[in-house]
């Protein structure tokens, strides 16, 4: 089992450390390798670069939260969930798809429960998040 682990290229699990801008701040990211190739390839879907991708996210992030929180984990997530999302064929291989082409709503239906958030309330309002555990 170990063999399909411990085989990456050591380059893929380095850090790497990038100075993004985001409203004119200048925010220091620093994540693995390989979660900066996977958010390199989701940007290049829908003609992003990956600094474009990252204030994408930031801003509709806060948008739809009214915070942040750890950013750099939101990132990490979201690279795996893309990575997921494929493998369960809700996000297609075909990197010539771009992301906004999809249904979000047929992307995210019926996911388990410990991948999304809790049903809303009648107000639009989230009750409480559930953990897996």
């Amino acid at each position: 089992m170990c063999e399909v682990f411990i085989s990456a290229d050591p380059e893929s699990y380095a850090s790497r450390t990038r100075s993004v801008r985001l409203h004119g701040v200048v925010t220091s990211i620093r994540l693995e390798n390989l979660y900066w190739d996977v958010l390199t390839e989701i940007g290049e879907r829908d003609g992003m670069a990956v600094v474009q991708l990252i204030e994408k996210l930031y801003d509709e992030l806060v948008a739809a939260r009214g915070g942040v929180g750890n950013f750099a984990s939101f990132l990490r997530v979201s690279a795996l969930r893309y990575m997921a999302l494929q493998a369960h064929d809700r996000i297609p291989m075909d990197n010539a798809v771009p992301i906004r082409s999809l249904d979000a709503r047929a992307v995210l239906h019926a996911l388990p429960s410990h991948w999304a958030l809790p049903p809303a309330t009648a107000s639009g309002t989230v009750v409480a998040l559930r953990r897996k555990g």
